[in-house]
C-alpha cells in the first residue's frame, strides 16, 4: 500500500509539473471555459442555464480522453512499464493509478470552475450539490476507465491521437455540451447515445442542476458504470507490458465491447 500511494503521488505531481499534463488537465480547460463563459451567455443567452454541466462535462472528457492515453503508450514505448515489472509492480497499479490522479485533477478544475461560475458569471448553481459531486465522479470514472483503454490498445502515439479523437470530437458535437440533447433530430440523439458525454450530461441536469432529464437518470449512472467496469476489466486483459513484445492475452479489438452498455441503452430505453 505505501508503494502504491508513494507511485500515485508520483504520478499527481507529474500532472501539475509536466508542461504537457499540466495544459491538459488544468491550463486548456480553465482557459476554454473562461472563453465560454464570456462568449456564449452573450451569443445564446439559454446557454448560461448549462454552462457549469456543459464545461464540467468538457472538462471531464478533454482532460481524460486526450489527457490520459498518450503517457501511457510514451512509457510502454520507453520500456518503462518492463521496468515495473521486473520490480514486482502489479499492472492493475499501472492502471489504477492514472485514473485515481486523473479523477483528483478534474475534481480540482470542477471546484474552480465551479466557484467561476457562481461569482463572475452568476450561472445557476447545482440544486443539489451531494449529486453534483456524486455525478462528477460517475463521469470521471467512466471517462477515465475509457481513455485508460485507449492507452492500453493503441500501439504508438500517432494511433493515440487518432483513437481518443474519435471519442473527443463527436462528444463535443452531439454529446450535450455545445448543445443541448433536446434539440438534436432523432437520428443523431441515437447515435449521441453511445457517448459518455451525453449521460454526463443528462444525470447533471437532471440529478444535480434540478433541470429535466432528456432520458432516464437511473438508467445513465447505470451504463457510465458498467462502461467503467468493463473499460478496466478489458485494460488489464488487453495490457502489454511491452510494444516490442507483440503478444496479447486478446485482440485489441475485443475493446470495443466498452460500448455494449451503451449499446444496451439504446435498445432498451
Amino acid at each position: 500500500m505505501k508503494a502504491f500511494f508513494q507511485h500515485f503521488m508520483f504520478e499527481f505531481r507529474t500532472g501539475i509539473r509536466n508542461k504537457q499534463l499540466l495544459m491538459m488537465n488544468y491550463l486548456f480547460p480553465l482557459a476554454f471555459f473562461l472563453m465560454m463563459g464570456f462568449v456564449m451567455p452573450a451569443i445564446n443567452p439559454p446557454f448560461k442555464e448549462i454552462l457549469l454541466p456543459s464545461m464540467v462535462t468538457f472538462t471531464i472528457i478533454f482532460s481524460a480522453v486526450l489527457g490520459i492515453p498518450d503517457p501511457l503508450v510514451s512509457a510502454r514505448e520507453k520500456g518503462i512499464f518492463r521496468s515495473y515489472k521486473i520490480n514486482g509492480i502489479p499492472s492493475i497499479s499501472i492502471l489504477a493509478i492514472p485514473i485515481i490522479s486523473s479523477i483528483m485533477h478534474m475534481l480540482i478544475v470542477t471546484g474552480i470552475i465551479t466557484l467561476f461560475t457562481a461569482f463572475v458569471f452568476k450561472a445557476p448553481m447545482p440544486s443539489n450539490w451531494l449529486n453534483y459531486f456524486l455525478m462528477i465522479l460517475t463521469g470521471s470514472l467512466a471517462a477515465s476507465t475509457l481513455a485508460v483503454l485507449i492507452g492500453v490498445i493503441s500501439p504508438n502515439t500517432r494511433l493515440t491521437v487518432m483513437y481518443s479523437q474519435v471519442i473527443f470530437i463527436p462528444s463535443m458535437l452531439v454529446g450535450g455540451v455545445m448543445m443541448p440533447y433536446s434539440v438534436l433530430p432523432e437520428s443523431v440523439g441515437m447515435f449521441a447515445k453511445i457517448f459518455p458525454t451525453t449521460h454526463v450530461m443528462n444525470i447533471l441536469n437532471s440529478l444535480a442542476m434540478g433541470l429535466n432529464a432528456d432520458f432516464s437518470p437511473a438508467a445513465s449512472i447505470l451504463t457510465l458504470l458498467s462502461g467503467a467496469v468493463i473499460a478496466f476489466l478489458l485494460s488489464i486483459l488487453l495490457f502489454s507490458w511491452d510494444s516490442k513484445n507483440s503478444t496479447r492475452k486478446a485482440h485489441p479489438a475485443l475493446a470495443a465491447l466498452v460500448f455494449l452498455p451503451y449499446v444496451l441503452f439504446i435498445l432498451m430505453v
